[in-house]
């Protein structure tokens, strides 16, 4: 029995020290990406947003088009202020004394002017246009929104890199949180078997009935880590989920080629890719572009007037009537020029320029932690290499000890506590290789994160 037992062991210890080490990039998980990239609620409200900065932009862009414009009033008013002039007290007496000697009536008499100066029964309805000629505040306004939308492109893709990774650091815990438990299934496994074979020895009165005790208390320990487990393994489940925007209950597939070990490359490689890559980079740039632009439009509107063209046609007077007597036309050309504002267009130029040395400073700045980021992810790398090494040696001793310890047990020359003892040690060194694959897989994703591999 004790024999099955070993060889069992060895047969399950054996076929998970050697996996399969190297494979393409897994379309499993792919296709988790894929669909996280798509459903996941923060990035869509990222590409909200770039839907509006676009929006925006085509605001800013309608600015260069004439302007058109429908007015039309009609006017009725009781009252008020009027216009009165004595114009006929003035007049008709020497117009009388024209007519008489002349003997004519060339000379009508004239009524009084009294006129009711708010307009009643008054309309005008007019098509007005107009159209800027030159103007710096729309060329550079145009350009300043352009680089923002870019710089929210960018941002936006900042979010997707992160999420990407996200997604698969947490899928490869999910895994592992799998891969615990299926260590500690099969360590629960071989110890009831051991439970059997001491039941007989003492029914056999070969043994004391200490070794089924012994038996059943290292079952009740493995039994708590696997509820444990179990724990780990639902909340790894939900969180993989929330990242999907699914269900947190939704079952998940599982590649069972979802390993791999990436070939090394310089850090000095790495971490030119980085910068050539790194989204936060083209923000940035796009953000000092638009500072740029920004001091270009405050200087330009200083120095520089603004040109336009415009006009009407239309109809106005008494009652709507619209004809040669109501029908007018007018054209306009315009310049403003703002002269003197209190200096308070050279301030913003100013401003805009120190804003400028802000985010060039922001820029080394990043350059820096792009580096230090890529450093950290590549030591951490290097290191979770050596410690899966480390951990899957420490597996090979532990199994062969385990062997002899069998051996022993089996012709009565070791105790039963050395039995379990080699045992947990195999179960130990399984989950330390399954942690240290897993955790090589982490920091894997995490140098693709900071180096924004796609």
């Amino acid at each position: 029995m004790i024999t099955r037992i070993t060889t069992r062991c060895f047969r399950m210890f054996t076929v998970l020290l050697f996996p399969s080490m190297l494979y393409a990039q897994s379309a499993v998980l792919e296709d988790y990406v894929k669909e996280g990239i798509k459903s996941n609620l923060t990035l869509r409200q990222e590409n909200l947003e770039l839907e509006k900065s676009m929006e925006t932009l085509t605001q800013v862009r309608a600015l260069y088009m004439p302007r058109v414009y429908l007015n039309a009033t009609y006017t009725l008013a009781y009252g008020g202020r009027r216009l009165q002039f004595p114009v006929g007290d003035l007049l008709n007496p020497v117009y009388a004394t024209l007519n008489q000697m002349t003997g004519t009536d060339k000379f009508p008499s004239v009524q009084n002017v009294d006129i009711q100066l708010a307009p009643n029964n008054f309309q005008e309805t007019t098509i007005a246009f107009q159209q800027s000629i030159f103007n710096s505040d729309i060329y550079f306004s145009y350009k300043i929104q352009k680089d923002l939308v870019s710089a929210q492109l960018a941002r936006r893709n900042v979010y997707e890199n992160e999420l990407r990774y996200t997604i698969v650091g947490a899928y490869y815990q999910y895994l592992q949180t799998l891969e615990a438990s299926k260590v500690l299934t099969q360590s629960k496994t071989i110890l009831q078997e051991l439970l059997k074979l001491n039941q007989k020895l003492v029914a056999n009165n070969t043994a004391t009935k200490d070794v089924v005790f012994s038996s059943e208390y290292e079952i009740s320990k493995i039994e708590q880590q696997l509820a444990f487990a179990e724990k780990n393994e639902q909340t790894a489940r939900s969180y993989f989920n929330f990242l999907l925007n699914r269900d947190l209950a939704s079952s998940i597939l599982v590649d069972s080629a979802a390993y791999t070990s990436a070939a090394q490359t310089s850090l000095t490689d790495l971490e030119q890719t980085a910068l050539s890559n790194r989204q936060e980079i083209q923000q940035i740039n796009h953000s000092i572009k638009a500072n740029e632009n920004n001091i270009r439009l405050n200087r330009n509107n200083r120095l520089l007037p603004n040109v336009f063209v415009g006009g009407s046609v239309g109809y106005q007077g008494y009652g709507y009537t619209f004809d040669s007597s109501q029908q007018y036309a007018i054209a306009q050309f315009g310049l403003q020029w703002n002269i003197f504002k209190g200096g308070e267009k050279r301030s913003k130029e100013q401003q805009s320029r120190i804003q400028a040395n802000l985010l060039s400073s922001k820029f080394t700045e990043l350059q820096q932690q792009i580096r230090l980021q890529v450093t950290q992810a590549y030591y951490d790398l290097q290191a979770s290499r050596k410690s899966l090494t480390a951990a899957e040696e420490g597996l090979n001793k532990a199994l062969q000890s385990f062997r002899i310890i069998d051996s022993r047990y089996r012709n009565n020359q070791a105790l039963l506590v050395e039995f379990l003892r080699a045992e947990n040690d195999v179960t130990t060194a399984r989950l330390s290789v399954s942690i240290a694959r897993y955790d090589l897989q982490a920091k894997q994703a995490q140098l693709n994160k900071v180096i924004a591999l796609q």
